[in-house]
């Protein structure tokens, strides 16, 4: 079984196969030791804990990973990857290896099949997700993971630096918008790590940033209507440089003229003029619950 964790075992690891690698799937490979012992500590891995890694590429953090939990369901896409990850990981006895699109999957099901065939007592386990995200994609994994019916408990993954600040900020700021918005109704998230470009194989264009979300078991703001409240955020930002009265009516995404929203805004106490970058997440809930 080879130990990967370093560039010299990485491109060992991809000459012996004859991988190339994928554009098409973002595959830029960790080669950064302590890099990876940074995303297991921030994830708070434990014995107990069933851990979902998408994207496991070859199986670089995966080990870090079965190392540190009860049970690791590591779900690639590249079918070619595969043989790669089974002779990799075939020491341990806690790793399924499954060859789907995180996306076109149900992960409550993958997950439910991961523990029913675990040993111990793999019901009791907290579920995790850990990953090296292609960064094409980010958005779509993470929305997906947040609205699945799965009790995930955190989200620690790699994205690109400008998502992590995307997906921190608040009112007011450059990077605020509808992912910020959507990813704090669901959990709380903190940046644990910056990653400069040379801790990767390819090397990306851009830097890197390990971003941990705690789901909410609840969330923070109550709200009649969410996917109305999504659909005010994203016409809101839309055209987030114009009044939210004109951005909101120019959308065609709600069911009221102009004039009734601006009422609604009225309605909500907000100036007539302000922009949608300046309310929070409780404000738009509080003026979807008025236009609803």
């Amino acid at each position: 079984m080879a130990v990967l964790g370093n560039a010299q075992n990485t491109i060992h690891v991809l000459k012996k196969h004859n991988i190339h690698l994928q554009k098409k799937y973002g595959q830029n490979f960790l080669i950064n030791e302590k890099v990876l012992e940074q995303i297991v500590s921030a994830a708070e891995i434990t014995h107990d804990d069933l851990v979902l890694e998408i994207g496991p590429g070859i199986g670089t953090m995966t080990q870090y990973l079965c190392e540190s939990a009860g049970r690791v369901a590591a779900v690639e896409i590249d079918s070619s990857l595969i043989p790669v990850l089974e002779e990799n990981l075939s020491g341990y006895d806690n790793v399924d290896i499954i060859n789907r699109d995180i996306l076109k999957v149900d992960i409550e099901e993958i997950l439910c099949g991961v523990r029913a065939g675990g040993a111990g007592n793999p019901g009791a386990a907290s579920i995790k997700v850990v990953a090296n995200l292609p960064y094409y994609i980010t958005t779509p994994i993470i929305m997906r993971l947040l609205e699945s019916r799965a009790p995930i408990d955190s989200i620690t993954v790699m994205v690109q630096k400008e998502v992590a600040d995307r997906m921190k900020s608040g009112p007011g700021s450059k990077d605020y918008g509808a992912l910020s918005l959507a990813v704090q109704f669901y959990a709380r998230p903190e940046i644990m790590l910056s990653v400069s470009p040379d801790c990767f194989i390819p090397q990306p264009g851009v830097g890197s940033a390990v971003i941990r979300l705690k789901r909410y078991d609840n969330p923070p703001v109550q709200v009649r209507d969410e996917k109305l409240m999504f659909r005010v955020i994203r016409a809101a930002f839309n055209q987030r440089r114009k009044t939210l009265a004109n951005a909101l009516g120019n959308s065609g995404m709600l069911p009221l003229d102009k004039n009734q929203l601006a009422e609604c805004i009225r309605a909500a106490g907000l100036p007539e003029n302000i922009r949608g970058e300046a309310l929070d997440l409780k404000q738009f809930a509080q003026l979807s619950d008025i236009i609803n």
